[in-house]
């Protein structure tokens, strides 16, 4: 019933697009959890081995554990760490950001998304989330988690500062 929405992810393979939904219950092991963010895509290198894996749960599922891999004995051993009980992710802005020469750079912006209602365009460059004129990708990633309000954004395109305000959706609710 979920309309998944568009995401573009990037691994060994390159840049692809991606299919963002959340599956209602996912069993790592002994672990459950239920409402899981989890990315779909045409594999086409066969790493997922689709039609038998429905997709990737991705880092927010695994950062919940301290991982120890036994080669030898094909094991891997999990144990919950002190992100075990955190909020999934459940944000979308449909766009990318990366650091790139001391800047937060705007990427990949998603026809339709959050990110390209409110007007950023591939190349700008984020100067501030909120109050917060830090520099710092993780904490700007953290504050557009946060959904169902206006985030006051300032960026810099073409060297003159511009605001704009974009409101990330809920992937659960969407």
């Amino acid at each position: 019933r979920r309309k998944p929405l568009t995401s573009i992810g990037e691994g060994m393979s390159g840049r692809l697009r991606m299919k963002l939904t959340v599956v209602k219950k996912l069993r790592l092991g002994k672990f459950r959890f239920r409402q899981v963010p989890a990315f779909i895509f045409d594999d086409e290198y066969n790493v997922t081995s689709y039609p038998f894996v429905s997709g990737l749960p991705g880092n927010d599922l695994l950062r919940r554990f301290n991982m120890v891999v036994n080669y030898p004995d094909r094991r891997i051993h999990l144990m919950p760490n002190s992100h075990y009980r955190e909020d999934f992710d459940y944000g979308y802005t449909g766009m990318s950001l990366y650091f790139v020469d001391q800047s937060i750079v705007v990427d990949d912006v998603i026809p339709g998304s959050p990110a390209d209602k409110c007007g950023l365009l591939p190349g700008d460059r984020l100067v501030g989330v909120g109050n917060n004129f830090s520099g710092n990708l993780m904490q700007y990633k953290t504050q557009l988690q946060s959904t169902g309000q206006q985030i006051p954004l300032v960026v810099s395109r073409n060297g003159q500062l511009q605001q704009f305000k974009i409101r990330p959706i809920n992937i659960r609710r969407h």
